[in-house]
């Protein structure tokens, strides 16, 4: 396999993890794929610190793989299944990859995968946008807020998603989950997450919670930029990448998330504009963001916003915990997972602060 690779189990070959069996691959895919031949060679990504993701070249194209990583593993996560579903419902209705084929037989590569064709375009990793003009980094982030509305603006029954989640209550249901599954995955004692989650403190997310408004969308649960495949030339969102956390659940969780990097300090793991001069930049500001939504949407911006920042940076801590769990035990998927896994505290704390 020609591959970057990451630290396996412990004790054993660093590449042996996350190694594929691409004779066994190819055979797979020419039997299943219509139009795939093979040989192909598989080279993972960089990124994807939660389901391994590799680039297939073969003889008749290249495509793209995502797989469950190997190892003991949360029952919840790491939902390729749904990954691959939501990628078919949304084909004409948000820039996606075309999905080509799910494999649920671990005996293939060792876990259950699917195929998607590959897409051809840049990946901006720092939301700061180094290299572009200020012109050009307006447009990249009017794109993004655009591309956001479309997919909450998605009919999720005639997409055929409306059993893809449960409807209402989601902060709270999100709260209860990430609450458990950083129980099940937490390392040491992290003060401000204890402080969002326990009920005897007064800054409390749960308290916070704002009663259930009956609103449900379709959300991709880790929408960012670094997750958005761009045409090489312009500021055009060729794809929408990376749906494991996808859900139905209320659209203004999406909208905090990405509204994140604002408030997040420059640093290796989760580069943020905390410091920088953003109106030089040309980076809008959270005001502006906000207001373009809305009036994308239609959806009002709520009074208590710091609320859903807090939620957002909450639950991004809760899965960089679970991050660093998986590095400890060497099934973590990328490089990048135990500098993911040391940002609990920081998230954390940046939670506490939007709490207010």
């Amino acid at each position: 396999m020609a591959a970057e690779t990451t630290p396996g189990s412990a004790g054993g070959d660093p590449r042996r993890a996350f190694a594929l069996d691409e004779a066994a691959l190819a055979a797979a895919l020419e039997a299943n794929v219509p139009g795939f031949r093979g040989p192909l060679t598989a080279t993972k990504f960089k990124g994807g610190q939660s389901n391994p993701t590799y680039r297939l070249d073969a003889a008749s194209g290249t495509y793209v793989l995502r797989r469950k990583p190997p190892g003991a593993l949360l029952a919840s996560a790491h939902a390729v299944d749904r990954e691959f579903r939501v990628l078919q419902a949304l084909q004409g209705r948000v820039p996606v990859a075309t999905p080509r084929w799910l494999c649920t037989d671990d005996a293939v590569i060792g876990s259950m995968f699917y195929v998607m064709d590959f897409v051809d375009g840049r990946v901006e990793w720092d939301p700061s946008l180094p290299t572009h003009a200020p012109a050009s980094r307006a447009a990249h982030y009017d794109a993004i807020i655009d591309t956001l509305a479309a997919i909450h603006g998605v009919d999720v029954q005639a997409a055929g998603l409306a059993d893809f989640g449960k409807p209402g209550s989601y902060f709270a249901r999100q709260i209860s989950r990430w609450s458990e599954q950083y129980a099940q995955t937490r390392t040491r004692d992290i003060a401000a997450m204890d402080a969002l989650i326990r009920e005897p403190l007064i800054h409390e997310l749960p308290t916070r919670c704002p009663a259930d408004d009956g609103v449900v969308a379709l959300v991709h649960g880790d929408f960012r930029i670094d997750n958005l495949m761009w045409a090489t030339d312009d500021a055009r969102v060729l794809a929408v990448m990376d749906w494991e956390l996808a859900t139905l659940g209320h659209p203004l969780a999406d909208l905090g998330y990405f509204c994140m990097a604002l408030r997040l300090p420059r640093n290796p793991a989760l580069p943020g504009l905390a410091g920088m001069d953003r109106a030089a930049l040309g980076v809008p500001s959270e005001r502006e963001l906000l207001a373009r939504y809305a009036a994308k949407t239609g959806r009002a911006i709520p009074q208590d916003w710091g609320f859903v920042l807090a939620f957002s940076f909450f639950r991004l801590a809760a899965i960089a915990q679970g991050v660093a769990k998986r590095a400890a035990q060497g099934n973590a998927s990328s490089e990048q997972a135990q500098q993911a896994g040391q940002m609990v505290e920081l998230l954390a704390a940046s939670g506490m602060k939007a709490l207010g």
